[in-house]
């Protein structure tokens, strides 16, 4: 599941993502194999900001980390949540992203969008 807000030209404000658990990702390596997904996939360069493991979530436990991360292509940079959180029926990754200069003006929202996520 995937939702976007866009602004009027189209640039992206807001990405929520949420998909299974796919590959050699766990609650104690979140962080690292997030950093290395990026960086593997779409980013020149990510920057952990910060990380943290048994978070309670309704139905499960995550691990989540907050990053930066600077795109190949034009160079945009962007600011992330992005959590692993397994639960009776397994694991999931949800992601919620923003620009990063815009990440003082909404981070509130973007961590209750997180805490209200549901493992299955």
């Amino acid at each position: 599941m995937s939702a976007r807000v866009t602004g009027p030209r189209s640039e992206l404000r807001i990405y929520f993502n949420a998909t299974p658990q796919e590959g050699g990702e766990s609650l104690s390596n979140w962080a690292g194999f997030r950093l290395a997904h990026l960086t593997g996939e779409h980013a020149a360069s990510a920057t952990r900001l910060a990380n943290r493991s048994g978070m309670p979530f309704r139905g499960g436990t995550g691990s989540c980390v907050e990053d930066t991360y600077v795109t190949r292509i034009g160079a945009h940079k962007y600011r992330e949540m992005a959590c692993l959180v397994t639960g009776s029926r397994g694991g999931s990754v949800v992601v919620v992203a923003a620009p990063a200069d815009s990440w003082d003006r909404i981070g509130a929202e973007v961590e209750q969008a997180v805490d209200a996520y549901v493992a299955e």
